[in-house]
């Protein structure tokens, strides 16, 4: 079963400095259809005007990563980490029992383009984590895997049955992608681009939930940079 669901069919709010679209119900977005996809929680994709940013906050039990896309953003948060994160790096924030972070634009000149996705964690509590690693998928042609449960392929390790995969497409490639995991479904979304899949089109940051499906080809029309996150519907939360 393949579900479509288009970029302007997402939450919006401008805030000023803050232009941020919804994938899920988030902050004064609220659609009882989207309050997540399995273990999938929360796709935000936001703007941050140059020198803004997020004050300290806290999370809970929650696996937070975010993907810059362009410009870079500062981090500094309550287990001591301070850092700046650039595009083509991804960022890991397991939130366990509690957390707290602050994160702003480190430009004061060019924006910041960004990725925010929430997965509901395996198991609650715990300690939190924090880890960043640099990938080449900005640059590469081929798939990188950005997100796994056991760090495989060098990718970083989350506390989930999830799976992070960035595929880039030249005009015309073709892509078979193959479920990581039995049973877990697929949530795709053209960061860039556009693409079909099971004979739907995508185009910029379209998207499609795919379930009962461990096989799909990505057939690209032009250029594209397509993210597809594989999660569990359905998992067993432990202490």
């Amino acid at each position: 079963m393949i579900e479509k669901y288009s970029a302007n069919e997402r939450g919006y709010a401008d805030h000023g400095w803050l232009q941020t679209y919804h994938s899920f119900s988030f902050a004064s977005y609220y659609d009882p259809s989207r309050m997540g996809f399995g273990a999938l929680r929360v796709i935000n994709d936001d703007t941050i005007a140059p020198g803004k940013g997020f004050g300290t906050h806290p999370h809970q039990n929650m696996e937070i990563i975010t993907i810059p896309l362009s410009g870079a953003l500062a981090h500094k948060d309550s287990m001591g980490n301070a850092s700046t994160i650039q595009a083509g790096e991804v960022q890991y924030m397991s939130a366990g029992s509690g957390v707290s972070h602050s994160e702003w634009n480190a430009s004061t000149q060019e924006p910041v383009s960004l990725l925010q996705i929430w997965i509901l964690p395996q198991r609650q509590g715990g300690s939190p984590k924090y880890d960043q690693k640099k990938f080449q998928w900005q640059s590469s042609d081929k798939p990188s895997l950005l997100i796994s449960p056991d760090g495989r392929e060098e990718s970083i390790a989350i506390g989930q049955d999830a799976f992070f995969t960035m595929i880039p497409l030249s005009g015309k490639a073709e892509y078979r992608y193959e479920c990581k995991k039995s049973g877990n479904a697929s949530y795709i979304f053209a960061v860039d681009g556009e693409i079909s899949v099971m004979e739907q089109s995508l185009q910029k940051r379209d998207a499609v939930e795919i379930t009962d499906e461990n096989q799909y080809t990505l057939i690209a029309k032009r250029p594209s940079q397509i993210l597809i996150i594989e999660v569990p519907l359905e998992f067993e939360k432990t202490e």
